[in-house]
């Protein structure tokens, strides 16, 4: 089982299809990493030399920022917007979509299960 940036891969999967599950290592860009490594991306982990995963590792430690880094990256990120009082900042705090979607009927993932609240039935005209 080859083991890179901290995360183990499957070896039943190609390098393709293997390599996105590294946090900060995307369907777009796991061919820019294969093609800099010179690693063939039909290769199924399993099949991977040693050199090869040498080739992986040393590529995403000069050229991407994946794992703890990027999300330590991320959370500084927010933490600052947070801190700033922004209107992006604020929605973070408040657990609501950050980027203009609409609340009222939808945003069900961030916001959690719905609260039932009493007379809050629509009046017959």
């Amino acid at each position: 089982m080859a083991r890179i940036a901290g995360i183990d891969l499957p070896r039943h999967k190609t390098a393709t299809y293997a390599l996105p599950l590294i946090y900060g290592i995307g369907k777009h860009n796991v061919d820019e990493l294969l093609e800099k490594a010179g690693v063939d991306p039909r290769k199924k982990i399993r099949d991977l030399s040693e050199t090869e995963i040498a080739h992986l590792r040393e590529v995403l430690d000069r050229d991407f920022q994946v794992e703890g880094d990027l999300r330590r990256e991320v959370n500084g990120n927010i933490r600052r917007l947070i801190e700033i009082g922004s209107y992006r900042g604020l929605r973070h705090r408040r657990g609501l979509p950050t980027r203009g979607q609409r609340t009222r009927s939808n945003a069900r993932q961030r916001k959690g299960p719905a609260k039932t609240v009493a007379g809050k039935k629509k009046a017959k005209k």
